[in-house]
């Protein structure tokens, strides 16, 4: 069993264009794109879940754990929302260009440059957000035994990735690699992609059961994602910790 779940090759994928994660229309473009979709699914999953009441700042005193934060473009909404942020992400360049633009907007989110498995800490997080970083860690088992380690017992999990089919490779690398150029070549490696029952039995290991799985899709002529029936290329899932 590996005890480190960084990638090198992946890390410093990122590290290069890290200066680029707050232009809308730069090389995280997509993820601009995405953004939306993602807030409102968290906030909607987090609220029912925890029947939390509060209109202004519907996730206050909500504790969450943002893995793989980047340069914090869900960090930061999560905190404008009412919750206690952490984010972490194994990328100093990624955590400087977080830490940074936090500060700019006044906001008050934690920053380390760290990964699960190395992360110390006292606090077990109410919410974690695993999103669109399995397919990029170098053992995904180790990797959400390690985060499950950080979450409370009911607490909420979030893992958005992409699903290992024929579609996918068309769609997330040709199509979106090569053909419209929305990503950096190579951002994508279709053998590191999970498949949902994958993942489901990875984390019922560690205690965490499956309530909520559902597609993303993208509507090329609304230029916009929505949730979709359709798991066949990009998935979002809810578990629970039991």
């Amino acid at each position: 069993m590996k005890n480190n779940t960084i990638n090198k090759e992946e890390i410093e994928k990122f590290s290069k264009i890290a200066e680029e994660w707050w232009n809308p229309i730069g090389k995280f473009k997509p993820l601009h794109k995405f953004n939306p979709i993602r807030i409102s699914y968290i906030r909607d999953n987090i609220t029912s879940s925890f029947k939390l009441k509060n209109k202004r700042k519907p996730l206050e005193k909500i504790k969450i754990l943002d893995i793989g934060c980047g340069g914090g473009l869900l960090s930061e909404p999560m905190r404008k929302l009412g919750a206690e942020v952490v984010g972490i992400d194994a990328s100093e360049k990624n955590i400087q260009v977080a830490k940074l633009h936090a500060k700019k907007n006044g906001l008050n989110i934690k920053y380390h440059c760290t990964s699960p498995e190395n992360f110390i800490t006292n606090t077990k997080f109410d919410v974690i957000l695993n999103m669109e970083i399995v397919e990029h860690v170098e053992d995904v088992d180790f990797f959400l035994k390690s985060c499950a380690k950080l979450l409370k017992k009911e607490g909420i999990m979030f893992v958005a990735t992409i699903n290992k089919t024929l579609k996918s490779y068309v769609f997330a690398i040709i199509g979106a690699e090569y053909v419209m150029r929305w990503l950096p070549i190579g951002t994508h490696e279709w053998e590191k992609f999970v498949i949902p029952e994958d993942l489901t039995k990875i984390l019922k290991k560690y205690n965490l059961s499956l309530e909520k799985l559902n597609g993303m899709k993208f509507n090329l002529i609304k230029d916009q994602w929505s949730i979709s029936s359709d798991k066949s290329v990009n998935y979002i899932a809810k578990f629970v910790k039991d």
